[in-house]
Order: structure tokens, then sequence, then C-alpha cells
């Protein structure tokens, strides 16, 4: 049980630092700007990123989050992962680069599996 618990908050930290934290300190940055854009999505897509990002992870990483609205969370930052690696293919071709969010992927894979393991009745 300790285990599973040091497992669930390390990965959940580090998503709630991946996925709330920088997108809130550095979501409307020139830089991010340009990588969003340069995907090939709207500009307005940057600020819906960050807001749905940043309540994701913060729904991960509460403890009195419904359960419900945790598992929307976790397949919401799953899609999010996804679906930055497919754009980045689309775009950029078959690089390196595109297995980068997949990293993310097993992150929040370890995390979602330790909570289920903690929370065994959800």
């Amino acid at each position: 049980m300790k285990k599973t618990k040091i497992i669930f908050w390390i990965s959940t930290g580090i998503l709630f630092l991946w996925e709330g934290v920088m997108p809130a300190l550095t979501g409307h940055s020139e830089m991010s700007i340009e990588g969003i854009t340069r995907l090939g999505y709207p500009l307005y897509f940057v600020t819906i990123l960050v807001v749905f990002k940043v309540f994701g992870s913060v729904a991960i990483i509460t403890p009195v989050t419904p359960p419900r609205i945790k598992e929307w969370a976790y397949f919401g930052l799953l899609l999010d992962f996804v679906c930055a690696s497919i754009s980045l293919w689309a775009v950029d071709g078959f690089s390196t680069m595109v297995f980068f969010p997949l990293i993310f992927v097993g992150i929040l894979a370890a995390s979602y599996i330790s909570y289920h393991k903690l929370n065994p009745a959800v």
C-alpha cells in the first residue's frame, strides 16, 4: 500500500506540474503560441488548452474530487497527450518528438492504475 501511494503521488505530482503549473505560467508565452499555431491550430485554442489542462490536473491531484470527475480528467489528459503526438507526427513527420507526449501517457497510466489500487471501490 505504501509503494502504491508513493507511485500515485509521484506520478500525479509530475502530471500536475507538467499539465497544471507549466501551462498556467507559460501558456500564453510567445514560444507556446508559436508551437500551437505551427501545428495549425487557431490562436484561441491556446486558451482552451490551458484552461482544460489546469482544471484536469487539479482534478486528479485533489483528493476530494468526485471519482467521476477524476475519470473524465484522466481521459481528457490522455486525449491531450495522444492528440499532441498525432499532431506532431502529422506536421513534422515521424521523429523522436512524436514519442515525447507518449512518455506522459505512461506517467498518466501509473497515476491512474495506482489511484484505482488505492480506491478499489471506484
